[in-house]
């Protein structure tokens, strides 16, 4: 049980701190509440499926595809639709939640409601200190943290990283220091989408995947943003670890768990709100916007 609790723990940690530092990396420079985000997820997930099962695409070119398509897409929604509106907060969470149900019907329409699979690009397992691990669970968190340590070289070692850290920080002065702010912003765009993408692909063979898949998630990464703290990369991380291993706690050890699990996240989340209003990392984070 406890085996359980620690694999599917850091499996699902690492999924929402993917999803959490897309979500946090666009809000800080954008100040955009992307209520879009994980639909983006589920979009990639289900455009594998097509491609892979119904299409009988090789696996790896059929990811490559999804990443690569739904990263568009999502790079068009902001151009397009969220960009015209994100001086009004209130029309931005309008247009956000209007695209992910968009999706969503599409999806249904499309593939309707029963679940669907997708094969595992690596099958087995093998055992490690007595747990028996499944290798596409490793891969999954082999890839998650390549991923973070990727973005986390991206932001602090390349001239796009610290333009976009100097936007999140005062996009007025970064402005009068020449920074092109709109293609940075859809260059964090991008990448938001870019890394949901790939969350939606590890967790496509891991997973079924149905039509209101982006829901809980959506829900779990607002939670891990507020407790770590809006905006901070460091805090989404820190809380994607917290809620996740909370989750499987509850779902492998209290009664009809899989029913209490949000619950509990956000019953986590109030209290640290309650405490710390501003999350574990918001003190950090405002000072680096000072």
């Amino acid at each position: 049980m406890a085996e359980n609790i620690i694999v599917y723990g850091l499996v699902t940690s690492g999924v929402y701190a993917l999803l959490a530092v897309g979500f946090s990396l666009i809000f800080g420079v954008a100040r955009i509440v992307n209520l879009s985000h994980t639909a983006f997820y589920m979009l990639a997930a289900y455009l594998i499926y097509s491609l892979a099962s119904m299409a009988g695409l090789n696996l790896y070119l059929t990811i490559a595809i999804a990443i690569v398509s739904v990263t568009i897409v999502g790079t068009i929604s902001y151009k397009f639709l969220i960009a015209r509106v994100r001086q009004h907060e209130a029309t931005t969470l309008i247009v956000t939640i209007a695209i992910a149900v968009i999706i969503q019907e599409a999806l249904l329409k499309g593939f309707g409601g029963q679940p669907r699979g997708v094969p595992k690009l690596i099958s087995g397992a093998i055992d490690i200190f007595g747990v028996t691990v499944l290798n596409q669970q490793l891969l999954t968190l082999g890839v998650v943290i390549l991923l973070l340590l990727a973005t986390w070289f991206f932001l602090m070692r390349t001239k796009s990283g610290v333009a976009i850290r100097a936007i999140a920080q005062d996009r007025e002065v970064a402005n009068l220091m020449g920074i092109n702010v709109p293609r940075m912003e859809m260059l964090t765009m991008a990448i938001s989408v870019g890394l949901a993408a790939i969350a939606g692909a590890l967790v496509a063979p891991l997973f079924v995947l149905t039509p209101g898949m982006w829901a809980h998630p959506l829900v779990m990464i607002l939670a891990v943003v507020v407790l770590g703290g809006l905006g901070s990369l460091q805090g989404s991380l820190i809380g994607a670890i917290i809620l996740g291993f909370a989750e499987n706690l509850v779902v492998f050890l209290a009664p009809s768990g899989a029913f209490l699990k949000t619950s509990v996240a956000l019953t986590i989340m109030l209290i640290v709100i309650l405490i710390k209003p501003e999350g574990l990392f918001g003190v950090v984070f405002e000072e680096e916007r000072g």
